[in-house]
């Protein structure tokens, strides 16, 4: 007897097909078919305790198995709780399914208690938004797959009526081929050819678009070729390993960064910005090279209109087929003869030093050097987290992840839970400031009832650092950036975990160690003193 298929299984199948095995969210009675239906079509569920929290709980997972993120969310309430997540998804290319509950077309004209438009709220934060219909569910579901997985990467919004869940409806198997990747031809090429031959001084900046692209061993073997030192974004870090010899570290947020980084950029002849996308980076970097006397090249897989740079060629391509385009045929040659580049790796180590007997930089230092290698990292916004991607070596792609676009607070936690899900057998550490992690202290049950064990690092300085530091350069009196001192460890232990408060590298360290031999989540509370990060981002 052949199943009959519900709307909502047709787009849970069409789901699974695209490797997702688990969605997040808080269930209402709009969802409670999309709800069975993903569970019927082998994706778990998983509750959390905020809709937000449930799309970055998501983020982690995927960039573990590569899968888009699925977030459910009942209508109205629910729907709106997951905006941030939705328009972080959005600025940091992730593929991510949003799948709100909403009212049926008739009943909406009548009937108004948390209604509201979804798709109006949706539209300018997604990459695409649909209502589904049992007649075309499975197109629906493949445009939506489809969408949210071609460059760039994106959130795609889908409405699902109550009773269009439950309506009959059929798979037709259609199913969209994904784009062949390209490669530059013609006269562009050859001009890009002849300016790499005759460089001298080249620089690559490495962004998010190569990390999606998978380009991490293309690169590599071009930059090694033809000697090219490169930069990479916040979130492109370890896309090759940062102790690669060529390898200047990670850019984005720190204007001490930038006093070593910029300079030499403007000093080079030929900038390679390959996969770079600048709405990672602070203002500083907005047009630091010149067009009219360095030669620039930019790969992306869309046009540039942000404005926040120019190229001399710019090249929508795949990256990997474009690299190979332009290294065949370009004989290798010596580059910075006057060792430029060595010298600004040795300020920044100067400048981000590792011995720091305490505060926000003994913090990092003593974690990098307690934990594995191999530990996965993710990142709250704050002062924190530049100095975190300044200091944190990365030794393959996504060991540290963070919300390098929007810089939204409250994404560490969560993250560091699905990334923990995903792959259990992996160090995984949250570095979080004291405000972020007050955001999101109560997903600290959903660790404990996932059975899942991250170590949550905060940083207690009772202050929202970041904010206050500018406050104080910019002389303004202190105002709305301070709050109570709080006993983060205590909430640990509340919420089902273990919890130690640290002072020292020495507590930290033996903290570490026993958190990384603990079968449940640990949280750090390392209290540091104000102004910590003053001279250090």
């Amino acid at each position: 007897m052949t199943e009959t298929l519900r709307a909502a299984d047709v787009l849970a199948r069409r789901l699974y097909e695209a490797g997702c095995r688990h969605a997040f969210g808080m269930p209402g009675g709009e969802v409670l078919t999309l709800v069975d239906a993903l569970m019927r079509a082998g994706i778990t569920f998983h509750l959390a305790k905020h809709e937000n929290c449930a799309g970055f709980i998501g983020e982690g997972v995927h960039h573990a198995d590569d899968a888009p993120v699925i977030l459910v969310a009942t209508l109205g309430p629910g729907a709106l709780n997951g905006i941030n997540v939705v328009a972080n998804a959005h600025q940091d290319r992730v593929p991510m399914l949003v799948l709100t509950g909403c009212v049926d077309v008739a009943e909406e004209q009548s009937y108004t208690h948390q209604v509201l438009d979804h798709r109006a709220v949706f539209t300018p934060i997604t990459k695409a938004t649909f209502r589904l219909d049992a007649d075309a569910a499975d197109l629906i579901a493949d445009k939506a797959v489809a969408i949210a997985t071609e460059p760039r990467n994106g959130p795609v919004h889908i409405d699902v009526p109550i009773s269009v869940a439950d309506t009959p409806a059929r798979d037709r198997g259609i199913r969209r081929a994904p784009a062949s990747p390209t490669a530059p031809s013609g006269e562009a090429l050859a001009q890009a050819r002849s300016w790499l031959a005759a460089s001298a001084r080249p620089v690559a900046v490495i962004g998010l678009d190569a990390l999606q692209e998978n380009a991490g061993p293309a690169i590599r073997s071009f930059v090694e070729k033809h000697q090219i030192p490169f930069v990479t974004s916040y979130k492109a870090k370890g896309i090759i390993a940062e102790d690669h010899p060529l390898c200047l570290g990670g850019a984005g947020l720190s204007p001490l960064a930038d006093t070593h980084l910029l300079p030499l950029l403007q000093e080079a002849d030929l900038v390679l910005c390959i996969g770079y996308d600048p709405i990672e980076m602070r203002p500083g970097w907005r047009n630091v090279w010149d067009v009219k006397s360095q030669h620039v090249i930019d790969i992306a897989p869309e046009a540039n209109t942000h404005y926040m740079h120019q190229a001399g060629l710019n090249f929508l391509t795949a990256i990997a087929p474009t690299l190979d385009a332009l290294s065949d045929g370009t004989t290798p040659h010596n580059t910075w003869r006057n060792n430029r580049p060595a010298q600004v790796k040795s300020a920044l180590a100067e400048a981000f030093p590792q011995d720091d007997d305490w505060g926000p930089a003994g913090v990092i230092a003593e974690c990098r050097a307690t934990l594995p290698p191999e530990t996965l990292a993710t990142a709250d916004s704050g002062a924190h987290r530049i100095l975190l991607s300044q200091m944190w070596d990365c030794h393959e792609p996504r060991g540290l992840i963070q919300s390098s676009a929007l810089c939204t607070m409250g994404c560490a936690v969560p993250m560091a839970i699905g990334r923990k899900l995903a792959q259990p057998d992996r160090p995984v550490v949250s570095f979080s400031g004291d405000a972020g992690f007050l955001m999101v202290a109560g997903e600290l049950s959903t660790a404990a009832e996932l059975g899942v064990a991250p170590i949550f690092v905060v940083f207690a300085d009772a202050s929202l650092a970041l904010i206050e530091l500018k406050q104080r350069q910019r002389q303004l009196t202190n105002g709305g950036v301070d709050f109570a001192a709080h006993d983060f460890a205590a909430m640990g232990r509340a919420f089902g975990g273990n919890g130690v408060t640290v002072t020292s590298r020495t507590e930290l360290r033996a903290a570490l160690q026993d958190a990384m031999n603990a079968d449940k989540f640990t949280v750090i509370s390392a209290v540091i003193d104000r102004g910590g990060y003053d001279g250090r981002i």
